[in-house]
């Protein structure tokens, strides 16, 4: 698609569903992260990040073909010149997924076809990641362009799976199945094409209906918890604690278990 064909779409699609946002990469069959995509989804984030009314967020590629196949590198003179440097490129995306990876609800990110360069960096900033069961190509390839990951996918990837399947993935430009992200930890669950994408919409709306202030607490507890000393990571949890004290869903919570029924949360906003 040439940038005259694009200038008439919506570079992002926002869908709703109660508490659930879905967010669209509306490029399909490849859903290259384009200057247009990165600015929309920022604005976005940013949004959503104090909408009480959204608890939790999933993200997909337009289309069953591919989740993304990352930046298109066509732009890269243009977001050069528009931005001033390589470096005002790199550090916008770099942004984005830092404040998608501490957003106070969760995230989910949709895996199927090619999840390739920024197409797995942008999944490595989420919370959950599902992927597809068959046709699944995930992979930081860069040194195949003789370049290295721009957006965090090195270090995100290392701290998800560990150094010896980093250095193999990275080194090799290795592109792994879902079964074989299962395996190492890269993804939470693969199911088939035809399931997928309802079974994360289920697990969005299972999150969704948990207490919004406990969700919010827990991610702060656990996004970067692996970079911090025990006593800051306890220090976190306990202020955690202590903001649902006497919460309404605190309060929910109590009455539902005393009264052997399932609770309903997040009815006062």
């Amino acid at each position: 698609m040439s940038i005259d064909e694009r200038a008439g779409k919506s570079p992002l699609l926002v869908e709703r569903d109660g508490a659930v946002l879905t967010f669209v990469i509306n490029d399909a069959p490849r859903n290259r992260m384009s200057l247009e995509f990165m600015d929309a989804l920022e604005s976005e984030v940013a949004r959503v990040e104090n909408d009480s009314s959204v608890r939790a967020i999933v993200i997909r590629g337009a289309g069953e073909e591919n989740f993304s196949v990352g930046m298109d590198l066509k732009q890269l003179p243009q977001g050069i010149a528009r931005m001033g440097s390589p470096e005002a490129v790199f550090d916008q995306r770099l942004r984005v997924l830092d404040a998608i990876e501490n957003l106070p609800k969760p995230v989910i990110a949709v895996l199927y076809g090619y999840c390739l360069g920024g197409g797995l960096e942008l999944p490595l900033a989420c919370h959950f990641r599902l992927a597809a069961e068959e046709g699944a190509k995930i992979g930081l390839p860069e040194l195949d362009l003789g370049t290295v990951p721009a957006w965090g996918g090195s270090a995100r990837l290392t701290r998800c799976v560990g150094r010896d399947h980093a250095l193999d993935m990275l080194l090799r430009a290795r592109k792994i199945s879902g079964p074989e992200a299962l395996r190492m930890g890269l993804v939470n669950a693969i199911w088939p094409i035809g399931e997928l994408f309802q079974r994360a919409q289920d697990l969005a709306q299972e999150l969704a209906a948990m207490p919004a202030l406990a969700v919010a607490g827990v991610l702060r507890c656990v996004v970067g918890a692996g970079e911090k000393p025990l006593s800051e990571g306890i220090a976190e949890e306990r202020r955690a604690v202590l903001a649902t004290l006497g919460s309404a869903d605190q309060r929910e919570g109590i009455q539902a278990f005393l009264e052997k029924r399932k609770p309903q949360f997040n009815r006062e906003s």
